[in-house]
Parts: structure tokens; sequence; C-alpha cells
């Protein structure tokens, strides 16, 4: 995902709240991206924290009065306008958000975002009550009309002892959505169903079968969908990881649930794209109670379960179908034999077992296989970045 920004520029706006201090985690977190970041503050966020710490992350100085002396002066705001990818306003309080969404221009911070032409991302920080007020929230509502992307705060105990919305997000959030503005939108108007990591087979109630599948591709190729302005249905498995924000997250356990969520969807969507590693077998019989140690060996009877990809390609009617192949051994043998067998548009193949690619791991090296019979393999990178290879080569198909 942080790859997006690589080379961006970007100004971070800091006015005076108490969740400044988070404004910092951001700034490092943008940087680390790649990206190339000016600060300014307004004059009351320096209660809250230094320009000092702003200058040592960002490497340039910040700015907090327009008329400042030295190389970065005055008029110098509005070619950081011009210049700017994208402008995010963490934490943004009643009073500039106020000024914002009225066009008032009487500080370095507000003067520098009445300029900007480019996407401004809006993360209001507050007590619940100012929040929740008519004024805020008729501001908040001018700046979405006016094409402001607003980040809505979360909830639960603010510094203030209210208890509420009004928390500035993770800036881990903010990262996201601010990746997701400066993403193309290819697939505006797309429907978009990904399924993503293990299921679960049980034996007993506490027994089951399964797999190591941690579903971070499948994750990852939904975040990327929806930052290019897909709709996106996530059928996720048991997995220990944060859903991709503004994506619709169906959780199931068993390859059956999974099967009916994914069947009785799949006619309304456009691109599906199973990574998901479905268990092909349950047991024949699960105990109702758990089952006790005797000492004596047990044998476990199973049954296949459906084989969803495959019946996905057989009631296949105009949509994009996408699978993956995890491998032990003979990759393109593998992955053609799949690729013909359920009527898919591309798999994606890569071997099993290296430390750095496959089921745990944060990087993945796959081949992508196509119906017309070629292939092309992709160097090990960023689980995200695949995602967005991927994505790249459905684009071209539903052209």
């Amino acid at each position: 995902m942080t790859a997006r920004l690589q080379n961006k520029h970007l100004v971070l706006g800091v006015s005076g709240g108490i969740a400044a201090y988070k404004a910092v985690e951001l700034l490092r977190l943008y940087t680390q991206a790649g990206a190339s970041v000016r600060v300014i503050m307004t004059k009351n966020a320096r209660w809250f924290v230094g320009p000092t710490t702003f200058e040592a992350l960002s490497g340039r100085p910040v700015t907090v009065d327009l008329f400042e002396e030295g190389d970065e002066t005055t008029i110098r705001h509005i070619d950081w306008a011009i210049e700017a990818d994208a402008a995010i306003i963490a934490p943004a309080t009643a009073n500039i958000i106020g000024k914002l969404a009225n066009g008032i221009a009487d500080d370095a911070l507000s003067t520098f975002l009445t300029a900007v032409i480019s996407p401004k991302i809006v993360c209001p920080a507050m007590n619940t009550h100012m929040f929740e007020s008519l004024p805020v929230q008729r501001n908040l509502e001018t700046l979405r009309s006016d094409g402001c992307i607003v980040v809505e705060p979360d909830a639960g105990s603010l510094a203030c002892g209210t208890v509420g919305p009004g928390r500035l997000p993770a800036p881990e959030d903010i990262l996201d959505r601010t990746v997701a503005a400066l993403t193309p939108k290819d697939l505006d108007g797309k429907r978009v169903l990904v399924t993503a990591g293990p299921t679960r087979e049980y034996i007993d109630p506490v027994r089951f079968i399964s797999n190591p599948s941690s579903g971070k591709m499948g994750h990852a190729i939904a975040r990327a969908a929806e930052h290019r302005g897909a709709s996106v249905t996530l059928v996720s498995g048991p997995v220990s990881l944060q859903p991709p924000l503004n994506v619709d997250v169906v959780l199931i356990e068993t390859a059956e649930e999974m099967a009916k969520k994914v069947l009785d969807i799949a006619q309304e969507i456009d691109i599906i794209i199973k990574t998901s590693a479905v268990g092909d077998f349950r047991p024949r019989l699960a105990a109702d109670q758990k089952i006790k140690k005797t000492g004596n060996g047990m044998t476990l009877e199973l049954d296949p379960n459906v084989d969803i990809l495959k019946e996905l390609g057989r009631r296949k009617d105009g949509q994009v179908l996408v699978g993956f192949a995890a491998e032990t051994e003979d990759l393109v043998a593998n992955a053609a034999k799949k690729l013909k067998e359920k009527n898919l548009d591309v798999i994606a193949g890569n071997l099993i077992g290296a430390g750095d690619s496959g089921f745990e791991a944060d990087t993945n090296k796959v081949t992508l296989f196509y119906k017309d019979g070629s292939s092309e393999s992709l160097p090990l990178m960023e689980k995200d970045d695949v995602a967005h290879q991927l994505l790249d080569r459905v684009v071209r198909l539903i052209q």
C-alpha cells in the first residue's frame, strides 16, 4: 500500500487539538512510504507539539506564520498548494473546519488550504459534543459537498473525559485514506468479490481441520480494489487482520458457509478473485461433544466439500474470474490444469514453502497464467503491490 505514495508531495496541516501528537506518527508513516511532506501548523498547535519535532521527521522547516522571515516565506504557500498531491488536516479542529468550509483564510494553514486544488483529507478530532453540534456537522457536510474527503473520527473515551465520537482515527487509517485518495479510480462502478483466509472443518467443538492461510493476500486485493473505486465484498475465513476500510466484510468459518455466501451473490458481481484456501474435505461426522482420548488411534472419514471455484466457473456469465493456486511442485502444469478445468480468466500461482512467499509472509512471488495460454512471472514484492499488479491485468480484461 505505502509504495503508492513514493515521490508524492504531501502537506500535513496540524491544528490545535490534543490529538496533535498523533500527527507525529502520521508524518513518520508518510516519510517511510517515500512521500515528501511539508508541515504547516496553526499557532495553537504549538501548545501540544513543537515545530522542531515535525522538522526533524520531515527534514524541512515547519511553517506557522505567513510572515516568517527566511527562504520559506509568504508567497511560498501558493507554490505549495500547487505542488501538493494531497493536503491532510490531522487533527482538524472545529475552528479549522469552520474556516475551510466558509472560505476564511486568516493564518498560514487556512490560507494554504483555500488555495489547494488537489484532494483535501479532513480528519476531525474534538470533544464529542463539539463534533455532534449542528455548526460542525453543517460545516463537515459543506466540505463533503465541496469534494473534501472527511475521515470519520473514532469513538471512545476522549481526553476531555467524554465518551463518544471525536477521537482522531489511527494514523494507519489516515494513511490508508490518503493512498485511496491518490489511487486512480479505474474500477469505479465495478462490483468486486474477494475470498480470503482459511476455512475450518470441525471434528468436534474444539478441534478442526484447517491450513496456515493468513488471509493477507485476499485482504490486500480487497483493499486495493476499494482504493481503485470498486464496491468490494470480502468473504473471509478466520484471520487475525484488521478488515480493510470501506469494504463489506462477511466472516465465515466452514467451506459450506463460504460456498453459500459466494454462490448466492456471484451473479451480482463483475470481478471475482478467489484467494481463500478452502478445505477440500470435511469430517463425515462431527462430534457434538469433545472427543476424549482413549489411548487408541482414531479413523477420520472425510467427505469432499464443494469446489467453489469450479462451480463459479461453471456458472460464469460475463464475470472476470481469477483464482489462486498454491502448489508444492509442478506449478506450471498444475496451474494450467486448474485454469482450464475451472474456466478461469487468470490464475495466480506460487510455490509454497519459501519463507518470503506464500501463506503467512508479507511478500509474495507469483506467476500469472492467462486463458490464452500466455503467462508472466512477477518479482518478489509486497502483497499490496501484488494486488495492484493483478488488478492492473484485470482492468485490461474488462476494457
